[in-house]
């Protein structure tokens, strides 16, 4: 019997992190045309983000579904494993509920399955970070339930902060409405974006323009962020290495931040926001978790 530890892709580690790790990630489900296509697997992130841009094509998501769940479930259940999921924010899609009805509909032929299911309350690379520091947990030997503490201590103190480059994704997937796109377009406003205790996406506040929105991040991260020098930031884009290279060098110079890990968002979030956003994820508190092993 041996403890395994799972993900989704919207928590946007590379993928050479989860393989290092031996974490599996289960693909979140996106729509081309109305044709499927699974994140990180038949479609990379990269080429969502050329097709929202030639915008001949409809993109939408749908969160992973029971059914989904059971099949990759099942062979740990079968091997009698002990499984921990951790899964993107239930303020933003229903991939909790879904897990949790296929660990029920499992039971029922495994009894004994004993599998875990967090409900991370972040989002991209945000839970991200936390299902990489239980890895890590994991490979140094800590037993199940200091794990579990971890990722509970770790998903509460995860800060997220996003901005975009323009409001017409946010448009079309009715996330703002057409007289605040128009009249945000027309005065280049930029929304900062943040995510709530429940794990939704809030609108914290307003500046005018690409630059000015990018400070706002590092300045946000200076106020929130706890020895940001000795911990690990993460940063994510939309098809945007430009940008992040910028905010990796703001924060060094501002912070200290040495220790970074970027990647792009995927289409759990991207599809609706498109291309452009970029974030920074990171802790606001000591971790009494995160030792120099890891």
């Amino acid at each position: 019997m041996a403890l395994k530890i799972i993900t989704d892709s919207a928590s946007d580690l590379p993928k050479a992190v989860t393989e290092a790790l031996e974490i599996e990630v289960i693909a979140t489900p996106v729509l081309i045309n109305g044709s499927d296509y699974f994140d990180g697997e038949t479609i990379q992130a990269k080429k969502i983000y050329e097709i929202l841009r030639d915008g001949k094509e409809t993109v939408s998501t749908y969160h992973i579904n029971t059914y989904m769940f059971i099949k990759h479930f099942e062979p740990y259940a079968k091997r009698g494993d002990q499984l921990i999921y951790i899964c993107f924010s239930t303020g933003i899609a229903g991939t909790y509920n879904a897990a949790n009805q296929a660990k029920e509909d499992l039971m029922e032929i495994y009894p004994d399955f004993d599998l875990t299911i967090i409900d991370s309350k972040c989002a991209s690379l945000g839970f991200g970070l936390v299902v990489m520091y239980a890895g890590w947990m994991l490979r140094a030997g800590a037993q199940k339930e200091e794990i579990i503490e971890a990722i509970k201590y770790h998903c509460e103190h995860m800060r997220h902060v996003f901005t975009v480059d323009t409001l017409e994704y946010l448009l079309k997937s009715g996330r703002i409405g057409k007289t605040s796109a128009i009249a945000g377009e027309i005065l280049n406003i930029r929304p900062i974006i943040t995510v709530d205790d429940n794990g939704s996406l809030k609108a914290e506040e307003k500046v005018r323009g690409r630059t000015k929105s990018i400070r706002r991040l590092i300045d946000y991260v200076g106020e929130h962020g706890v020895e940001l020098s000795k911990q690990t930031v993460g940063i994510v884009h939309g098809d945007d290495e430009e940008t992040v290279n910028k905010i990796k060098e703001m924060l060094r110079e501002k912070y200290g931040v040495t220790l970074t890990i970027d990647n792009y968002v995927g289409c759990a979030i991207g599809a609706h926001t498109g291309p452009g956003i970029v974030g920074i994820v990171f802790l606001d508190a000591h971790s009494p978790y995160i030792t120099k092993e890891t």
